[in-house]
């Protein structure tokens, strides 16, 4: 589902710990690393798709986590331009995103990386909340940036 835009749209989850660290996970095969995310089905809602991508890409389900917040609007990244398959229709520039805050209620153990057929993560751990900032892939930085500064007054007001 692309919209008029050509942006697909895309919830970003930030999963705490009771300590404020965040949850970052490796891509499958790869030395890249992330926040969990995922497309939108033309049938859910943003919240509903955050729930499927938590249970999906780290085997958590709603009865794991609490939601703290969500962003306000949608937070928009573009794919470099050697990214863009040009011949699919229509063509997907970029994703707009509705991003999650939560918080691990659940133990660790809950974590399981390979519920999905194709498992979007091989490793993961807890790292400090500005950490991924600097380390996820350049063209997502804006949109991390974006989502971290509006979502982390909540994290700390629920932390306080």
């Amino acid at each position: 589902m692309i919209d008029s835009d050509g942006f697909r749209p895309n919830v970003g989850i930030i999963l705490s710990n009771l300590e404020g660290k965040v949850f970052w996970a490796r891509r499958y095969g790869q030395n890249t690393w992330q926040f969990p995310q995922g497309g939108i089905q033309s049938n859910e809602t943003p919240d509903e798709a955050m729930y499927r991508e938590l249970f999906e890409e780290t085997g958590l389900l709603a009865e794991h986590v609490e939601i703290i917040g969500k962003t306000s609007k949608w937070l928009r990244y573009r794919l470099p331009k050697r990214m863009i398959r040009r011949n699919k229709h229509p063509v997907c520039i970029g994703q707009k995103q509705i991003w999650f805050v939560l918080r691990l209620v659940g133990s660790e153990d809950n974590v399981n990386l390979a519920v999905a057929e194709r498992p979007e993560f091989d490793g993961w751990r807890w790292v400090d909340y500005w950490y991924p900032m600097n380390e996820v892939v350049f063209f997502k930085r804006n949109v991390y940036r974006r989502a971290l500064a509006e979502l982390e007054p909540l994290l700390l007001a629920k932390q306080a």
